[in-house]
């Protein structure tokens, strides 16, 4: 990988709605997931900046926020260039999310690269994944300059995630017969058979053919974008004017409306299995958990201050209070049989540390180095 020519774009300006139930204070405020942690006392954005700058210094390392929820990333941003925190005006969906980063990258490197990587995800495996971000890049190179997606190797059938059905292998990577999103567990089975991947909404592209991408679906909101980022760099001033357009445009889904109906300019890369989860729903969480390892735990304590919310904290608190999911379908997570959910094969409501016994989830290496 050219290092020169290549950029990361972290994704962080989301609002978690899926999760409230495990990311609201008893103030009523809810902490979108990016700005919390899960295994470890690092918010999954911190670890997610880390994720890019294996491929990228810091001066091309990018991350696009909401301006409202700048008392979450501040802190943990402030290492990176002012110019490289992007603050979205508000939340118009993820396709916006990508195109205004995306023109103010092109506006600094017209002939930039782009690894595109969500911020709230979890990987087990880091290096596996690198190296098929790497072989991406590679491929980007050898083709025609069209968006690469990463598509994981299914650990199992599972409805609530999308699936890339992969088409024919060529020298930059498999075309994509088609995509299906959040599919029942019957079809999900069956999609897997069939060759499908696990959607996980990483894309390794050239800038160039990104913007393609949004010039062949909205050509007009692009020019309009153009314009708004073009008067933005000469009069900062204008940042109110940003402000109210940008709250006029529609909400714009980046997977269901530009990645979907572009299907046959897209290419998509094979990664084997990393213990890869969104940490999208609850489920999402106690199934990440539970494939886990007791050393792999490294949660703050219940009294640390400063620190950041912690999902498998509260993930286990409510299990134990087993308080009722608001989505039926998750009930079972947090209703009478929560005490069967474990972690690294330990029960989520009883495992505690050396320090200070909790019935809720705080796990610890050296716990297990002392009762070793």
């Amino acid at each position: 990988m050219q290092c020169e020519r290549i950029w990361s774009l972290v994704l962080a300006g989301g609002e978690g709605s899926r999760l409230r139930a495990l990311t609201t204070l008893p103030s009523g405020t809810s902490i979108p997931k990016q700005f919390c942690s899960f295994i470890s006392e690092r918010t999954l954005l911190e670890e997610a900046v880390t994720r890019a700058k294996a491929f990228t210094p810091p001066a091309q390392t990018c991350v696009v926020v909401a301006a409202d929820h700048r008392r979450w990333w501040a802190p943990p941003l402030a290492g990176l260039p002012k110019e490289n925190v992007i603050a979205q005006p508000c939340n118009r969906g993820t396709a916006i999310g990508i195109l205004y980063p995306l023109l103010h990258i092109l506006a600094r490197d017209p002939q930039s690269r782009l690894v595109i990587l969500p911020s709230d995800h979890y990987v087990r495996d880091e290096e596996t994944l690198q190296r098929a971000v790497r072989a991406a890049a590679e491929l980007l190179d050898q083709g025609s300059g069209a968006p690469i997606l990463l598509g994981l190797e299914p650990e199992e059938p599972d409805p609530e995630l999308g699936y890339i059905v992969p088409g024919e292998p060529g020298i930059d990577g498999g075309s994509i017969r088609r995509f299906v999103e959040k599919p029942p567990a019957h079809m999900a089975s069956q999609i897997i058979i069939e060759g499908g991947l696990w959607n996980a909404f990483i894309i390794v592209t050239t800038g160039q053919g990104l913007l393609e991408l949004f010039e062949q679906r909205y050509p007009q909101i692009l020019r309009q974008m153009r314009s708004a980022v073009a008067t933005l760099a000469r009069e900062p001033a204008s940042a109110h004017n940003l402000q109210r357009w940008y709250a006029r445009l529609p909400q714009i889904d980046f997977s269901r409306d530009v990645l979907e109906a572009s299907s046959a300019s897209l290419r998509v890369v094979r990664v084997p299995p990393c213990g890869w989860s969104d940490l999208g729903t609850p489920k999402r969480i106690a199934d990440t958990l539970r494939r886990l390892e007791p050393f792999e735990f490294h949660t703050p304590r219940a009294s640390s201050t400063g620190a950041p919310l912690n999902l498998a904290r509260q993930f286990a608190e409510l299990a134990q209070q087993r308080l009722p999911w608001r989505d039926s379908q998750d009930s079972r997570y947090f209703g009478p049989h929560s005490h069967s959910i474990v972690a690294g094969g330990l029960p989520l409501t009883s495992y505690t540390t050396r320090d200070t016994p909790l019935t809720s989830l705080t796990m610890r290496r050296e716990q297990t180095s002392s009762s070793s």
